[in-house]
């Protein structure tokens, strides 16, 4: 079973910076198309930013240009740097790993930005 672990979430004052780290247990990291998607209590589960297997990367309108997605195929990692955080930044972060029909989710990490 393929297990994804997310750290790096805390509590940060806007226009601060966070790096979210996910890693992925298995032999099969480099196939899969990695994503971070974020949860707050008013909202249902968004896209945040995505990474296919080759390194093409796709983000939310919201975060384009202060976030930045990237992946290590030899650590089984993929990251997410978050610059210029705003309130409405605060969610839980997941991390998901897909290939076909397989999904899989991390535990999620809570992201909280506020003065």
């Amino acid at each position: 079973q393929v297990q994804l672990v997310e750290s790096g979430g805390g509590l940060v004052q806007p226009g601060g910076s966070l790096r979210l780290s996910c890693e992925v247990s298995g032999s099969f990291f480099d196939y899969y198309f990695m994503g971070w998607y974020r949860q707050s209590p008013e909202k249902e589960r968004e896209m945040v930013a995505t990474i296919s297997s080759g390194g093409g990367t796709n983000y939310a309108d919201s975060v384009q240009g202060r976030f930045t997605i990237s992946r290590d195929n030899s650590k089984n990692t993929v990251w997410l740097q978050m610059n210029r955080l705003k309130p409405e930044d605060t969610a839980v972060y997941y991390c998901n790993a897909a290939f076909g029909q397989f999904k899989s989710w991390g535990q999620g990490t809570q992201v909280t930005v506020s003065s």
